[in-house]
């Protein structure tokens, strides 16, 4: 996860609230409920260390990402846009068949480009780029769980190179894969995304497998998954993230200490395949 996902503050404590069997999305005023997380942020610390030791096997994972609650075939389009303080900031995900080899596994490039609109123009220009990821993930072949095996980042200022704060690479200098959605997800079970120590921690708890979502450009959806995200380096990056089946994407992410909600506004797909033997952006590890 990059860097702006890690800096959020302030007021509202958005949650679930159960009436007559449906589950619908609300916020109450930040109080006594958050310390219902207290203790899985305290197991955290002690995932991401040397007894972290995951077993990948190249072959046993695919670029064909078919998992159910993320599906990412080749030309698919996602675009979120999240109203922010400073302005709308405007998210957008493709999928063009780029892949890279780390730690042996051919992974699928995730290209994920954000915009801050900070005139309200509307016109997202080259000026309001502020980051330029590149994630890579695979897919596991018997489970269908998501791997995440690190991230090329490229932050921006006014239009202008900054930093790659944030970059981080499974297998170089102690980093570690992690899972970044599983298939077959159970509610109450935590485990990490990424675990490069000291500089990337982020972890998931499962919250919920049948959460309604509604969105102003698709409806209510049913039978969403509902995470909770945190890093025990940050105590103020902590969101709710909702994944939706009917989709095969994440739907929403939530600001558990603001009001801001990221919400999915575009899906794409196009009709090429989504096949092993994509172009490869690098032939080797870096």
């Amino acid at each position: 996860m990059s860097s702006r996902n890690k800096n959020n503050l302030s007021k509202l404590f958005p949650l679930a609230v159960v009436a007559f069997g449906v589950v619908t999305i609300t916020a109450i005023s930040l109080s006594s409920r958050r310390p219902q997380y207290s203790n899985t942020e305290a197991k955290a610390k002690a995932i991401c260390n040397s007894k972290y030791n995951p077993t990948i096997k190249p072959d046993e994972f695919t670029t064909k990402i078919t998992n159910k609650y993320t599906s990412l075939p080749v030309g698919r389009k996602l675009t979120y846009e999240e109203q922010t303080v400073d302005g709308t900031e405007k998210v957008e995900i493709t999928i063009d068949g780029q892949t890279k080899k780390v730690m042996g596994v051919t992974t699928l490039v995730y290209r994920d480009k954000v915009w801050l609109d900070s005139n309200e123009d509307g016109k997202y220009t080259a000026k309001e780029i502020i980051e330029d990821t590149k994630d890579y993930v695979a897919q596991h072949k018997n489970t269908r769980d998501l791997w995440y095996f690190g991230e090329d980042v490229s932050n921006y200022e006014d239009g202008k190179f900054l930093n790659n704060d944030g970059s981080w690479l499974a297998g170089k200098d102690g980093a570690k894969p992690g899972i970044w959605v599983k298939q077959s997800p159970k509610v109450g079970e935590t485990y990490l995304q990424e675990c490069y120590k000291g500089e990337a921690e982020d972890t998931v708890e499962i919250v919920s497998l049948d959460t309604n979502v509604k969105l102003k450009e698709f409806g209510t959806l049913k039978d969403c998954l509902k995470t909770y995200d945190y890093t025990p380096l940050d105590a103020e990056s902590k969101e709710f993230k909702y994944y939706c089946p009917s989709l095969g994407a994440r739907v929403a992410t939530e600001n558990i200490l603001t009001e801001e909600r990221a919400e999915l506004v575009g899906l794409q797909d196009s009709k090429k395949n989504n096949d092993d033997d994509e172009d490869e952006d690098d032939d080797e590890d870096d």
